[in-house]
């Protein structure tokens, strides 16, 4: 089972439950507050009516019939009262008077006149000068029966005369209590869907960020780039910073020991031959010492383009992205790349042809173009070095991927081809090490063997790759920087 699965499962079950015993406690107090509010209004009744009644009662002359035919005409209301959704058409209420002895004096159900009720709760507290109250099955066994009742005591001139106990079927206001409920239900599971969508994007966003995390430090380990992930959130955010932060520590070690393991084994050779030169220049004829000296000096200047490249290489390395970046023609800068190598071109009998037509005349790069033209002219450097003479280097500028009835170009593609032999299947895999070089067909040496390395590092801070292969329709190589197309400013 995933993280997010697991997380959202556990995320779940706690809301869950949450909302499981909040909606049941809200559910089991719906009716005691429906309830409640029912007494309160009960209340308020019985003591105007025990007012109103006060005067008839002290007097001994309680007017049972006209008392009577007031309930009877209330009860025949058709009140038509929408109350929240619910019709009430009757008026639900029983009401009874007893004497201070607590003998039932009126009924108006006319079931309990001559009885005594001096026992009964809500007469016999109110008898004491006590609030008085009960709730009685009229059908025992039956629920829907049960009644409430609230007494108040019929006072005149601070007497005590009687008392008045109103009454009011539960049935009448349990509907009320159910509708409270279902929409307390219907609320809740509102509420618990509303959570469940909102674990599910939370548990997308925190797998995501994590996801992210892993991957990024997976490549580290693998020792590829990797941007640095920034979107996870305060604490995820501080975690990435600290594996960049690892990262950095690893990466200046790993870089010292590499460029020192690289450096001194391509230092080896010419520093020998160096040597080897100096110890036999002292006894050496005059032909041979001008050779020996020829000889430091050319393993000197190697020695000095294997630093000066090393130390460019490490530079770029250290970017994230070009530190001065500009919108520039393609067209132009590939040009310039091809008329400051004219005179090697020349010297070699070469023929460069740049093909950039229709709307690749328009591209252009958004980025470092010192940096660019150093990457490019790496890259005909090897065209020049590894094609024969009097052959032709290829140029081609166009939107990438090419062809018609492509979408809006976003990418564009410098590709380089030679005439010459072709890379050799065993080195294709070994291009962009560092110093890595394959001999040149005219002398034998190789190069400094950090010039491709540096080409992809620049195609790198410019958001772009760069390609090699050999070509597929016939002799030579081919090598395409592929870039990010931008807007050229318009004055």
């Amino acid at each position: 089972m995933s993280f997010a699965i697991r997380l959202f499962i556990g995320y779940f079950l706690i809301v869950g439950l949450a909302a499981w015993f909040i909606l049941g406690f809200f559910s089991r107090e719906v009716e005691p507050g429906v309830r409640q509010g029912t007494e309160d209004t009960l209340v308020d009744s019985a003591n105007l009516l025990a007012e109103i009644l006060a005067p008839q009662m002290a007097q001994g002359r309680l007017q049972h019939e006209q008392l009577q035919r007031a309930l009877q005409a209330a009860k025949s209301r058709q009140p038509e009262a929408n109350i929240h959704g619910n019709l009430k058409n009757h008026m639900d209420l029983r009401l009874y008077i007893t004497d201070t002895r607590g003998i039932v004096l009126f009924d108006s159900e006319s079931e309990a006149v001559g009885r005594d009720f001096s026992r009964w709760r809500d007469v016999y507290l109110a008898l004491r000068g006590h609030y008085g109250a009960r709730s009685t099955r009229d059908r025992p066994g039956d629920e829907n029966s049960s009644v409430m009742y609230v007494a108040a005591p019929i006072i005149d001139q601070g007497n005590l005369v009687g008392v008045l106990s109103l009454g009011k079927p539960s049935h009448s206001v349990a509907q009320y209590a159910h509708n409270a409920r279902q929409r307390v239900r219907q609320l809740g599971l509102l509420l618990l869907l509303a959570s469940g969508a909102i674990g599910v994007l939370f548990t997308a966003w925190l797998s995501h960020s994590i996801h992210r995390l892993r991957d990024y430090a997976r490549r580290v380990a693998e020792g590829q780039r990797a941007q640095l992930p920034t979107s996870g959130g305060r604490h995820l955010t501080e975690l990435a910073r600290a594996l960049e932060h690892m990262r950095h520590k690893l990466d200046g070690k790993q870089y010292v020991e590499h460029y020192v393991q690289g450096l001194t084994h391509e230092m080896k050779s010419p520093l020998t031959a160096i040597r080897a030169a100096a110890e036999l220049l002292p006894g050496a004829p005059e032909p041979d010492q001008q050779q020996f000296a020829q000889t430091i000096l050319e393993q000197s200047e190697r020695l000095q383009r294997i630093i000066d490249r090393l130390l460019a290489l490490a530079r770029v390395e250290q970017l994230q992205a070009p530190a001065s970046a500009r919108a520039v023609p393609t067209r132009q800068w590939v040009q310039q790349v091809v008329n400051s190598r004219a005179t090697r071109l020349q010297r070699k009998g070469l023929g460069v042809e740049v093909n950039c037509q229709g709307q690749a005349q328009a591209l252009a790069v958004h980025g470092d173009q010192f940096l660019l033209q150093q990457a490019l002219g790496n890259v005909l450097d090897n065209a020049l070095e590894f094609s024969p003479p009097g052959g032709r280097i290829a140029i081609a500028i166009e939107p990438w991927p090419p062809g018609p009835g492509q979408p809006p170009q976003r990418l564009q593609a410098i590709t380089v081809r030679d005439q010459g032999a072709g890379i050799p299947d065993y080195a294709l895999g070994h291009l962009f090490e560092r110093f890595y070089s394959l001999p040149r067909p005219d002398t034998g040496q190789k190069s400094t063997g950090l010039g491709l390395a540096f080409v992809r590092e620049v195609m790198r801070i410019h958001q772009g790759e760069v390609e090699i292969a050999n070509a597929a329709d016939g002799p030579g190589a081919q090598a395409r920087l592929i870039l990010p197309t931008a807007a050229l400013a318009v004055d």
